[in-house]
């Protein structure tokens, strides 16, 4: 397994535009994640396409809690769920969304739009478990720590507590998957996304005497 890194071009923070068609859906998909690239200089905009006022106030919420020090704007919207159009145009190093296996319309929705919107940056599908049984077969893997694993479980049931009645909103689903992702890629925990494609960039090698 090739360890790979995600750095921004010099002189300027890591730029990550996380979207979601419900509120809780990054989060729950890309937590681990974004609480780990919080640790470095960055400019975060989430967008979220439905969700009622309580629902948003919780995202509002969530973004903060998840991204604490981040340049942060989030943008929510009020579409009707299944009508999700295109409403993007900003350009950024890192692309979060849903990943096209996922069986919800919605969260589809958005992960067939993205390719053609985003063509030049990095692209990752979160995965988000569901009564479907929709999980597929990961291309890429983030580690997470135990500490991050649990806090990103933490902040799910702090910053969401109108899911709380759901049954499927429990630490061992959320542990349990990042334990099985984990397990498949030789760590603890872990958070598995897909990508369709990516771009391997050797580092530059400078001999004796260049500049």
């Amino acid at each position: 397994m090739l360890p790979l890194g995600l750095e921004p071009p010099a002189g300027r923070p890591l730029s990550v535009l996380a979207v979601g068609a419900h509120p809780d859906d990054i989060e729950i998909g890309a937590g681990g994640l974004l609480l780990q690239l919080a640790a470095r200089p960055m400019q975060a905009r989430y967008v979220l396409l439905t969700g009622t006022a309580e629902r948003q106030a919780e995202a509002r919420a969530a973004a903060r809690a998840f991204l604490p020090g981040a340049d942060l704007t989030v943008d929510l919207h009020e579409l009707a769920e299944g009508r999700l159009p295109v409403a993007w145009a900003q350009v950024k190093d890192l692309i979060l969304a849903p990943s096209a296996g996922d069986a919800h319309q919605d969260h589809r929705t958005i992960a067939e739009i993205v390719p053609t919107v985003f063509r030049d940056q990095l692209y990752l599908g979160y995965e988000i478990p569901k009564w479907d049984g929709d999980l597929g077969s990961p291309s890429l893997y983030v580690p997470l720590t135990t500490q991050t694993a649990r806090r990103k479980v933490e902040l799910l049931h702090k910053c969401y507590p109108s899911q709380h009645g759901r049954d499927w909103w429990d630490d061992e689903v959320f542990l349990g998957l990042a334990r099985l992702r984990g397990m498949e890629c030789r760590v603890r925990y872990a958070e598995a996304f897909s990508c369709a494609k990516s771009l391997l960039v050797p580092a530059a090698r400078h001999h004796e005497g260049e500049t």
